[in-house]
């Protein structure tokens, strides 16, 4: 693992480098191609993975959202819950059920036609509610706290100019921030205001067994700042 020092000179060598080609074709390219860049293996296992810093890269100008964290609802069951009462066949026609939806809590999202559950908070708990006003999920304070603090004790968001289309698009990494410290109270707001949206994202084992491919909380890029204490230009 390099270290800062060495993280924020290698931002800057490749500032200097202008545009750079996509390492990947599509929407992950641009996080592809910093991590290469930067010497970082791709994996998905909460924690920082880079100087004990989360690495996030974004297209300047561009409206898709960003993931925080990844948790699952409490109590244990919900997903299996989630997936049995909203739950449809799989696009792949092997007779299991999979549940892929966002939610906010703004409006009620919509499942096979009808409104299905959105967001609620109260006292502090982040609930996921039926029209019928029942608690389907949840996530309390400290489950947030810890799994915000885990994956993004501290983050590094780096922005990047773009050029080109598909495999000859370009990436021009010229502006970078160093966000630090949760701001439960903000990440609540933000949750209210719609800007914070939460992906359910279930499928089903074999036998039966629900399959968690990762609830994700997301944000929009350009509000991802106000969901740390702490925001520092580095670049």
């Amino acid at each position: 693992m390099i270290g800062y020092i060495e993280l924020i000179q290698k931002l800057k060598e490749i500032k200097k480098r202008g545009y750079i080609k996509t390492h990947r074709v599509g929407t992950t390219g641009v996080g592809k191609t910093s991590e290469n860049l930067l010497g970082i293996t791709e994996n998905n296992i909460p924690g920082p993975n880079i100087a004990m810093i989360e690495l996030k890269s974004a297209r300047k100008n561009v409206s898709s959202i960003l993931t925080l964290f990844t948790k699952s609802p409490l109590p244990s069951k919900a997903n299996s819950a989630l997936l049995q009462r909203f739950g449809y066949g799989s696009a792949r026609g092997n007779k299991r059920k999979e549940l892929h939806t966002t939610v906010n809590a703004i409006d009620y999202n919509q499942l096979k036609g009808k409104p299905g559950f959105k967001i609620s908070i109260k006292e502090g708990r982040v609930n996921l509610i039926s029209t019928q006003n029942e608690t389907l999920g949840y996530w309390d304070k400290e489950t947030l706290k810890n799994s915000f603090e885990r994956k993004l004790p501290k983050l590094l968001y780096v922005k990047a100019e773009t050029k080109g289309t598909g495999s000859d698009e370009e990436f021009w990494f010229n502006e970078a921030w160093l966000l630090s410290g949760f701001n439960f109270n903000n990440f609540l707001n933000l949750l209210r205001k719609g800007v914070i949206l939460v992906d359910i994202r279930i499928g089903q084992y074999p036998n039966g067994r629900p399959h968690d491919h990762g609830t994700g909380f997301r944000v929009f890029p350009d509000k991802l700042d106000l969901c740390f204490e702490h925001r520092e230009r580095i670049m």
